[in-house]
């Protein structure tokens, strides 16, 4: 089973509210991409990844991959104006031979290659597959108009979707070229409006998606405490 890695790491980090672009924002001195891309250079089934960028920021990445010496990095090619467009863009660069691709948000610096492999794993047998962990806190329905409380929504059947989402090639390559009115915030939801069932493999409360500013203060604390 052939697996590459889709990467999308064209955001410029707006509400990061940072001097540089969101993937060279460092923790201990090591930028966010670096994290993602290490996790992904030790897992023991993703066979190459595709990492996908803003057109000013692929030199930098480009030399962020040589100092680090990451084997597994095989392109850095130019995103587009949504993250969709991006993950797009990395497709069309992904084999034939390819099996499985993982798409997954460069800014979840904290995820682990045991948590990419069991994705990878489950999408072997089980088909499309999106990391996931159950909703802790009690979520409610509101009228964004009026900004009242419509409905409380049953905390137990909620789960909050991460990245790595895991999909047979074939299947994400559908999903994206039938996706031209759609304005998906994740992979899977292209993949879910075509009728595919979709697996949860549950994650870690700790690969969260660096954001804002208070993102980067916890990231940081979870660093610091591995």
């Amino acid at each position: 089973m052939k697996v590459q890695a889709i990467i999308p790491s064209a955001g410029t980090g707006t509400r990061l509210k940072a001097s540089k672009h969101k993937p060279f924002v460092e923790i201990n001195g090591v930028p966010l991409i670096a994290y993602t891309l290490i996790a992904f250079e030790e897992s023991n089934l993703v066979n190459s990844v595709i990492v996908v960028a803003h057109k000013d920021a692929i030199k930098d990445i480009e030399d962020i991959v040589a100092d680090q010496k990451f084997k597994k990095v095989a392109q850095v090619v130019e995103g587009g104006a949504t993250r969709c467009e991006s993950v797009f863009c990395g497709l069309a660069q992904v084999e034939k031979e390819t099996d499985v691709v993982v798409v997954h948000d460069g800014a979840r610096a904290l995820v682990t290659p045991e948590i990419i492999d069991g994705a990878v794993s489950l999408c072997e047998s089980q088909g499309s597959v999106v990391v996931a962990v159950p909703v802790k806190s009690t979520i409610k329905q509101v009228d964004q108009k009026q900004l009242t409380i419509t409905k409380t929504l049953d905390r137990a059947s909620l789960w909050e979707i991460q990245t790595p989402q895991v999909f047979k090639r074939d299947v994400l390559i559908k999903a994206h070229e039938q996706s031209v009115e759609a304005t998906p915030t994740d992979d899977a939801m292209l993949v879910e409006m075509m009728g595919e069932t979709v697996k949860i493999f549950q994650g870690d409360y700790r690969n969260i998606k660096v954001t804002t500013q208070e993102d980067l203060i916890v990231a940081k604390a979870f660093l610091d405490a591995r």
